[in-house]
């Protein structure tokens, strides 16, 4: 194994709660409507700009999105925490010589204000947004791409996300793929498509590294 791809929200970051905020404060100021979390799960593929452009109804979107950015800059200190355990994760597969990419659904304004904030600029080999692809996850469009620039084969790279779009994507990549459900907030709570692996902490994936040595 020679490089490690993770999702984002929701794998390396507990960021779907400050999502949900933005989504929800953006959708009761300009359409009026109240929406919960299932409902906004059910709009995730395209990155943020592209869920606003097709569910909401007031035609301002221009608008819309520059207060969805507005908003998730503003309570993504108070709402997402730092994470030791992912930091030394991050740190420890660097120094093993892991190469490290993110393939995730956001757009990459709000990733930067994520990495920024947890200060993860500089962890990363490649990272892939909604915004770099054509067809967002589940299409294997992005992982194919990541593979190409950290110049691996997808049999040399594991990838490891939190929904069903992350493992379909993984496996239509032919990447081996583990499902995590080990930050506090995650999407999928029973896999529709079957991860090789489903983790619950992170601790086991240390286990799982120890066996790769």
């Amino acid at each position: 194994m020679k490089a490690v791809i993770f999702d984002f929200d929701g794998t390396l970051a507990d960021t779907l709660p400050v999502c949900f905020y933005a989504f929800q404060a953006v959708f009761k100021e300009f359409d009026n409507l109240e929406i919960n979390e299932k409902e906004i799960v059910a709009m995730f593929g395209p990155s943020e700009t592209g869920i606003i452009k097709e569910n909401l109804k007031n035609q301002n979107h221009d608008l819309a999105i520059e207060r969805y950015y507005e908003k998730y800059r503003e309570h993504h200190p108070q709402i997402v925490q730092d994470n030791q355990e992912i930091n030394d994760l991050l740190n420890h597969l660097k120094s093993q010589g892991y190469k490290l990419g993110v393939v995730t659904g956001k757009g990459s304004r709000s990733l930067d204000i994520s990495l920024e904030e947890l200060q993860m600029q500089e962890m990363f080999d490649v990272i892939i947004t909604g915004d770099d692809v054509t067809i967002p996850k589940p299409h294997p469009e992005g992982l194919n791409k990541a593979l190409a620039m950290l110049g691996v084969q997808n049999h040399e790279a594991i990838f490891i996300g939190d929904s069903d779009a992350d493992i379909s994507a993984g496996k239509q990549a032919n990447i081996y793929t583990i499902g995590v459900q080990w930050l506090p907030n995650f999407q999928t709570v029973q896999f529709t498509v079957q991860p090789n692996l489903t983790l619950n902490s992170i601790k086991e994936f240390h286990f799982v590294l120890e066996s790769q040595d």
